[in-house]
């Protein structure tokens, strides 16, 4: 174009100037010169014919056979040009270029019609109208092992706000707990969530868009008034809330790359919180502003909160086996050995289990995810262990209680003097008594306790939980009264002598 333009100026300052001698100062063909002349525009050129390719007919029909069949394959494992031109060579001996196989299958694939149901539909969102809900699986490092977690994610379709909250499963609980807070964190409710047919809401994906839903979840839609969205079964429904599948990939590369290294789970939710906080100062593409100022228009349209939050929990009622174990989800929990062999309250929620005796707690743990896995508390054992002083030494609560910090040096100090002095069952039962101590005295009373009388070489327990009442209350420890001091309150005892004297003068 540079050429024409510089053509046509050079006959516009000199219109005498022939063809010739243009083709001639700019290195042109005369043909080039009078289409200059005629237009600014360059003509189009005509396409070359593609260069024959005599050995490839042979294989076309084949070829044409394969791609055909992969419209029924999976999308991620269709043919390749290159896979077509391997299985030529290796299965047919076709002696053929991976460049001619490469040009052939290009020109099928756009010779294709495009079906019209694939093709996407831009959408513009009404502020407050619409949400959508997805898990997500990540990876992290919690105590020094690599766990999976999952990601429950809701994002507002509008302004693209999303909220995150990791759990150890996918369970129900877990999917209800994610809906309370988030619609908590944006402080109302969208009018309508999609979903995918995820297990926690759907019982059966029945013809066309209905669905059976659970009854929990029915309750939780209720509860919050809002509508819901299943979309298409399988991969074909996942276009149907991109925003959300978009999202879980997104904040999982900027936000958890490397791997997440924490202590607890609680931990890893306080850093994805403060990601979520950073997240308002991004832009998304297209969009003039924020997403956290077009949140905060979208906050505006947000349907009100009920008064209440929804009871996410699932409300049991196991029996107590003689293990003083209860079975939830084919994990087992340990309860105060009392209950053995009775039925008991259990509330199971996303990320605990909590025993209840009438509206009394007497268990409370951390769910677990593992089939079969314990969590075993060393103070639901104690009223047996001190009946069985010798079952202590082997027991599983008081392997996990030395793991978690629960039975600390300090008791392992006591119990090594205890059982020199006392002998192992009566040395036993004596750091039993100090433990079931601490159901009513803080443990940091305790440890002091413990020092003070193995610093006199003192192992009774009676005098040990003395000594932690006093380190608790320090003022009670002041108080030092000198033997016979109290004499002067002293009084006579009491007599009903005179009330005899007046049955005698009745009489």
């Amino acid at each position: 174009m540079e050429l024409f333009e510089q053509i046509r100026r050079a006959r516009r300052d000199d219109p005498e100037v022939s063809v010739r001698e243009l083709a001639r100062r700019f290195g042109t063909h005369r043909r080039s010169v009078r289409d200059a002349l005629v237009s600014a525009v360059p003509p189009e050129r005509e396409p070359v014919a593609g260069r024959a390719s005599p050995v490839l007919d042979e294989w076309k029909p084949l070829i044409d056979r394969w791609l055909a069949d992969d419209r029924d394959a999976p999308p991620k494992q269709r043919h390749t040009a290159r896979r077509v031109w391997r299985r030529l060579v290796e299965e047919h001996d076709a002696t053929v270029g991976e460049s001619t196989v490469r040009r052939y299958v290009a020109k099928v694939k756009r010779d294709q019609p495009t079906v019209l149901a694939k093709v996407m539909i831009p959408q513009t969102h009404v502020l407050g109208a619409e949400a959508e809900v997805d898990f997500g699986d990540l990876r992290f490092v919690l105590n020094g092992t690599v766990v999976k977690g999952h990601m429950f994610v809701m994002r507002l379709s509008a302004s693209g706000k999303a909220f995150h909250y990791v759990y150890l499963n996918e369970a129900q609980q877990a999917f209800l707990d994610g809906h309370v807070r988030a619609f908590d964190y944006f402080g109302g409710v969208p009018g309508r969530v999609r979903y995918d047919n995820l297990k926690p809401a759907v019982v059966k994906v029945l013809k066309g868009r209905d669905r059976e839903e659970t009854v929990q979840f029915k309750l939780m839609r209720s509860h919050y008034r809002f509508d819901s969205f299943f979309c298409e079964p399988g991969i074909g429904g996942a276009h149907e809330k991109g925003g959300v599948e978009g999202e879980i990939g997104r904040f999982r590369r900027n936000h958890l790359v490397p791997v997440p290294d924490v202590g607890s789970v609680a931990e890893l939710n306080q850093l994805i919180a403060v990601a979520d906080i950073d997240d308002d100062r991004r832009f998304i593409a297209g969009r003039a502003i924020r997403v956290g100022d077009h949140f905060a228009a979208e906050t505006t349209k947000l349907m009100g909160l009920p008064a209440e939050p929804f009871d996410a929990s699932l409300l049991l009622r196991p029996r107590v086996d003689s293990k003083s174990r209860i079975c939830v989800r084919q994990c087992f929990y340990s309860v105060p050995v009392a209950y053995v062999g009775a039925r008991i309250d259990v509330r199971l929620g996303a990320d605990t289990v909590a025993a209840f005796d009438g509206a009394r707690m007497v268990a409370d743990h951390v769910r677990l995810t593992g089939k079969g896995s314990e969590s075993l508390v060393l103070d639901h054992y104690l009223e047996v262990l001190k009946i069985k002083p010798g079952a202590l030494t082997g027991a599983t609560a008081f392997a996990a209680a030395r793991q978690t910090g629960a039975f600390t040096t300090d008791h392992d100090a006591y119990w090594a003097t205890a059982r020199r002095r006392l002998g192992d069952q009566a040395g036993t039962r004596a750091v039993v008594e100090i433990l079931l101590a601490h159901r009513h005295l803080p443990a940091d009373a305790i440890g002091a306790g413990i020092k003070a009388c193995l610093a006199v070489g003192i192992v009774d327990p009676a005098v040990v939980i003395l000594e932690a009442r006093r380190a608790a209350n320090p003022r009670t420890a002041e108080v030092v009264v000198p033997i016979g001091a109290l004499a002067r309150y002293d009084r006579p005892a009491p007599t009903i002598a005179h009330y005899d004297q007046l049955l005698k003068e009745a009489k």
